[in-house]
């Protein structure tokens, strides 16, 4: 099935407000002391917003390691993200999945509060280029 403009229009809208709404969980959970889920909402906020830049642009990923694949050679290859950035996002999908899946394991403040702000700026970031480009 393809989207119309319209649809994909829409489609980015959505992820976009998800992003944000999903980034407010994330603090929510900071508030509360719930370092695996801060850290799960973290990422899945920058997987919503990457998500809606790639579709913006045309592109897809079927999977979290196709949309860092598809941010490293669409983004971070021509200077359009960081580096560093690019480190972020792969650092917040590689914690989600530690304390998604790893038994006996939990994040602690120190590990999750560092990643707070720099996450707020990789949302900011990856919305500007779904408007800019």
């Amino acid at each position: 099935m393809s989207f119309g403009t319209e649809d994909i229009q829409a489609v980015v809208a959505y992820r976009k407000e998800k992003a944000y709404a999903t980034m407010k969980e994330a603090e929510d959970m900071v508030a509360t002391e719930h370092w695996n889920l801060a850290i799960q909402r973290m990422y899945y906020a920058c997987f919503y917003m990457a998500s809606a830049l790639l579709i913006s642009k045309g592109m897809r990923a079927h999977t979290h390691n196709g949309v860092v694949g598809q941010l490293g050679l669409n983004f971070i290859s021509k200077g359009l993200l960081t580096k560093e950035e690019g480190r972020l996002y792969s650092r917040l999908l590689q914690n989600r999945i530690t304390g998604d899946y790893n038994d006996f394991f939990d994040f602690a403040s120190e590990d999750v509060l560092p990643l707070l702000e720099p996450t707020r700026q990789l949302l900011l970031t990856l919305d500007r280029l779904i408007n800019q480009l």
